[in-house]
């Protein structure tokens, strides 16, 4: 690469960065209205609070991929982050490596290098922002039924609803205006040990040092999925070969099913599996040398923090 060519790549790089903080920032401050009550001097500096967060969590993921990855020999990209003026900011971060990956335990070191890096930071900052919010009484008329209101078999039912409204002159279906972020069982934990058992009818504030932290595990969740070259691909073909092909077929399917009973949400990463990342995985250089006890401890380590993780229902209304 010329040295004008690589100048490029890191400007690149950190235009990217730059604007991934900046939407990081917008958003909170805009969408989610700063996260907190108080002056528009509080909600700049917990906006701020939150894409720091939220980038800390993400380029410690990259990073740990990245370190890993030239330790091995291989050759990587700096982070490409993806910044998004609307949800939560950004989609995250990717690293390219433009080489083959030498062996099964070379593999499991890369992939399982981000999500554990990324955790380091996002778990401590779950229970700081746990600590930071607070546990307000809800309306009584919020509801949390099944199935929830943004899985596709709900919004069927809601857009039936309203063409129906359309149609006949029937009532305009009511959507519900509250936003409930979705648990799991470390977000359970941290909120259970930090205030207890939350009284029927209440529900916690979220602050946005939470908010930054319950989106690095969402991010992390998905990227352990055992699919493809995802992190979670990368382990199981580790340890199963080209047999962990099926298990991504599987996962899917599962998403599909999730899509339809859980979340819609779910039904993004099922087109990303089927139409993007795929399946399959490259193989390693020398696939003949076994996987190594100590890398079988780290796979098993990574299944464990995907079950604690795992959110089948990320978003939803009530």
């Amino acid at each position: 690469m010329s040295s004008t060519a690589g100048a490029v790549n890191k400007r690149l790089h950190l235009g990217l960065f730059l604007a991934t903080c900046v939407t990081t920032f917008l958003v909170c401050l805009t969408l989610f209205g700063g996260g907190v009550e108080g002056t528009l001097e509080d909600k700049l500096w917990a906006s701020g609070l939150y894409a720091f967060v939220l980038m800390l969590i993400l380029l410690s993921h990259e990073l740990g991929h990245y370190f890993m990855a030239r330790a091995h020999g291989v050759d990587a990209s700096w982070p490409y982050f993806i910044p998004l003026p609307l949800g939560f900011g950004t989609l995250g971060a990717v690293i390219r490596l433009k080489g083959r990956i030498p062996t099964r335990d070379a593999l499991v070191d890369i992939g399982a290098a981000g999500p554990l890096a990324g955790l380091l930071i996002a778990v401590p900052m779950l229970f700081v922002g746990v600590a930071l919010s607070h546990v307000e009484k809800m309306p009584d008329d919020l509801g949390t039924g099944f199935p929830p209101t943004l899985s596709l078999i709900n919004l069927a039912s809601q857009g039936g609803l309203y063409i129906r409204h359309l149609v006949f002159d029937a009532p305009e279906p009511v959507w519900p205006q509250y936003e409930l972020f979705g648990d799991n069982l470390l977000t359970w934990l941290a909120v259970r040990l930090v205030h207890g058992k939350i009284a029927a009818g209440s529900d916690l504030m979220a602050h946005p040092v939470f908010l930054a932290a319950w989106f690095g595990l969402v991010m992390t969740m998905l990227n352990l999925l055992p699919v493809g070259q995802l992190d979670g691909g990368h382990l199981t073909h580790a340890w199963y070969g080209a047999k962990a092909e099926a298990i991504g077929e599987r996962i899917a399917a599962g998403a599909l099913v999730m899509a339809l009973f859980c979340s819609a949400s779910w039904l993004v990463w099922f087109l990303l599996i089927t139409r993007i990342v795929g399946v399959g995985h490259p193989p390693v250089e020398r696939p003949e040398v076994p996987l190594s006890r100590g890398r079988k401890v780290v796979v098993v380590i990574t299944w464990v923090m995907t079950g604690l993780t795992f959110m089948p229902i990320p978003l939803s209304l009530g």
